[in-house]
């Protein structure tokens, strides 16, 4: 019997917008605009409105709207979700790998097969699919015991609630890691910021507090993410013989898997698939705090077995810690190249990122209060790669009657001139210039690093020894400094002071961006400093400008414009350049050129993998000059991506999305044939 015309057009539109829902969530591969699926969706929900005897749960529209829940139920898991153990260096996961060999006790076994993943650090959860149709979500809990959260799963828009395709068992469990991308978790305590709300600490609680939320309206604000990591209960039809197969035919049925995983022969595989992706740890969109190494054959899992509540078949070889908890012992104040004052919190030394860590940032007096943390409180610090230390919450539960209130000083904590903080600013700053001897070090240590004059062996302990010594007081006295008096200093030598010498010359010989960098102005980074050079061409030109022309530079707003002209008008400031252009700086002027002339304005371009050629900050620097932005992460917004060895996953999105990839021999090429045209 055909099924009525209505009938007829809301399953076409389920199932498309279905499929343009996971060509969007899923593969990060949108086939239409949004424009367009916003009016499937709307004549969807018309047509339930006018037949609403013929909404089914597997329609689009019902994923938000329930009814708030009172409390979660229960919820026996089938099949139980066990833990993984845990291997915590290379000698437990050989062991791990030895273990699995003996078991199997076939001599002729030299390497087994496994599947490896990046270990998300969120919230495992299972979904159970009846039919193709879900129909429970539910926690891991106790592994044994769990929490309905079906209204809230079903708000994530990269879980099915309806299977694409066809074959799937009658029932299906599906198990994953549900989490929170760092732009969604950024976005969310933004949000609590500006409503002066509680943030989270990390996007690991981001997701747990959004998954237990008993409305499901406050969970589908939240920008959660699923990716499936194995199968569970399954009934009425089978899966395929490889765990990694499995997954591939999850993602045919509409689920995200991880694009990092891989299937490596051995266990030295497996430790250079755990150092690579050690490596690219921080650059990923989402946390993950190891690596899970699978014996790729179900039947050797079976094989296998289990031991207690885990299997011997799987482990977890976790990454060094990126959170502890330490005592903040006192809390001292900065003072930064711009004056900035800056608490620092001196802590209990503790173990965390992979380093020993006795400071972290406290960035500013407001963010002490949002904490609302004394000194002798206990904390939770974080430390991601290179990222500075910093508290991210405080354990009030452990506070005692011995902590003290945190202060902002009177009086700057190095020359005790005034602390003046701005209407609408967040920074309180030393009014004291370059009659502070904190700001005369910062200024001199920018002036000679890498990306500004790039003085080889002035660190910033000489820094600080040198104007200790009376040897310099701003930087145009570098340029003056002898032999003699170099050498004189503790731990110098005449070698070393003539090689230091030797490198303050050739830092004379300069460019035009890199000397605007270096003079320290407020808000001026690198991709700034650019921008005025290729804007203006010399500096005589950008000396004269005003706040109105400067605002007319990309990447220069009034705020930035007022600090330029205020620099440029300072007579001290005045003063020091031109004794720098007579110690002999100079660089060569730069050609002008239209904004409409260059050839890559208003192109993205993405820079990732190892560049062999040429520096990356070379390579940065040439795509602005011809009037690219280079950006850090890929999107459908972006026009090509250079990849050079060792590319991951930002290559895969590139592939993904159709974004064009050039090798480095073609991307210098093409460098080539713009400066011929």
């Amino acid at each position: 019997m055909t099924p009525p015309p209505i009938q007829q057009e809301l399953d076409q539109l389920k199932e498309t917008i279905n499929r343009h829902n996971h060509q969007y969530y899923v593969l990060d591969d949108p086939q239409v605009p949004d424009s367009e699926y916003d009016r499937l969706l709307h004549r969807l929900q018309q047509l339930e409105a006018e037949s609403p005897e013929l909404i089914t749960a597997d329609s689009p529209s019902q994923r938000v709207g329930a009814t708030p829940l009172s409390a979660f139920k229960q919820v026996a898991h089938e099949v139980p979700m066990l833990s993984l153990d845990n291997a915590f260096d290379e000698q437990q996961l050989r062991d791990f790998d030895r273990r699995v060999r003996d078991r199997l006790g076939d001599e002729t076994v030299v390497n087994v097969r496994y599947a490896c993943e990046p270990k998300l650090d969120g919230i495992a959860a299972s979904l159970l699919y009846q039919d193709g149709i879900l129909v429970r979500g539910a926690t891991r809990g106790d592994g044994s015991t769990g929490e309905d959260i079906t209204q809230n799963v079903r708000t994530i828009p990269s879980i099915p609630l309806k299977l694409l395709g066809s074959g799937y068992p009658s029932t299906l469990e599906v198990r994953g890691e549900i989490y929170m991308p760092h732009d969604g978790f950024e976005k969310l305590n933004a949000r609590a910021r500006e409503r002066d709300e509680k943030v989270f600490v990390n996007p690991r609680n981001a997701a747990a507090g959004s998954l237990r939320q008993l409305d499901s309206k406050v969970t589908a604000q939240r920008s959660l993410e699923m990716c499936c990591y194995s199968a569970g209960w399954i009934d009425g039809g089978e899966l395929p013989g490889q765990h990694d197969e499995i997954l591939k035919q999850f993602q045919q049925w509409g689920f995200r898997i991880n694009a990092e995983m891989q299937v490596v022969d051995g266990i030295g595989a497996c430790i250079d698939y755990y150092h690579q992706l050690a490596a690219k740890r921080d650059s990923l969109p989402y946390d993950i705090d190891g690596i899970v190494f699978k014996v790729n054959s179900l039947e050797l899992q079976r094989d296998l077995g289990f031991v207690t509540r885990a299997p011997r078949w799987a482990i977890a070889h976790k990454f060094p810690a990126q959170e502890e908890i330490t005592q903040v012992l006192d809390v001292e104040f900065q003072v930064g190249r711009t004056g900035a004052i800056t608490p620092v919190a001196r802590l209990e030394p503790v173990f965390v990122g992979g380093v020993t860590v006795s400071n972290a940032t406290l960035h500013n007096m407001d963010e002490i209060q949002r904490l609302d943390l004394m000194s002798g409180d206990y904390v939770t610090i974080r430390r991601a790669g290179d990222v500075i230390p910093k508290v991210v919450a405080v354990l009030k539960e452990r506070r005692t009657d011995e902590v003290r209130a945190i202060k902002m000083p009177d009086g700057c904590p190095v020359c005790h001139s005034p602390i003046e903080r701005a209407e609408g600013e967040v920074v309180a700053r030393c009014t004291g210039g370059l009659v502070c001897e904190a700001q005369r070090k910062e200024a001199i240590k920018h002036f000679a690093s890498r990306k500004a004059l790039d003085i080889d062996g002035l660190g910033d302990k000489l820094v600080e020894q040198l104007v200790d010594e009376g040897l310099i007081q701003s930087v145009s006295d570098l340029f003056h400094l002898q032999a003699e008096a170099l050498a004189a200093l503790e731990r110098m030598g005449e070698k070393s002071a003539l090689n230091l010498l030797v490198a303050i010359e050739a830092s004379k010989q300069t460019s035009f961006p890199r000397f605007l960098y270096s003079l320290g102005i407020r808000e001026v980074g690198e991709a700034t400093a650019l921008s005025l050079a290729n804007n203006f061409g010399t500096l005589d030109a950008l000396l004269v400008s005003d706040e109105e022309s400067l605002q007319e530079v990309p990447d220069v707003g009034p705020i930035v414009a007022h600090h330029i002209v205020e620099f440029m008008h300072n007579e001290s400031n005045l003063q020091i350049i031109a004794q720098l252009r007579e110690s002999g700086l100079s660089w060569p002027d730069i050609e002008v050129k239209e904004k409409a002339s260059l050839p890559l304005q208003g192109q993205t371009w993405v820079l990732t993998g190892t560049l062999e050629l040429m520096p990356r900050n070379e390579a940065k620097q040439q795509l602005q000059t011809l009037g690219a932005k280079v950006a850090g992460s890929v999107s459908k917004k972006t026009d090509c991506v250079v990849a050079g060895p060792g590319a991951g996953s930002k290559l895969t999105k590139a592939q993904d999305l159709g974004v064009e990839v050039i090798d480095e021999v073609a991307f210098v090429q093409r460098l080539e044939r713009y400066a011929e045209a």
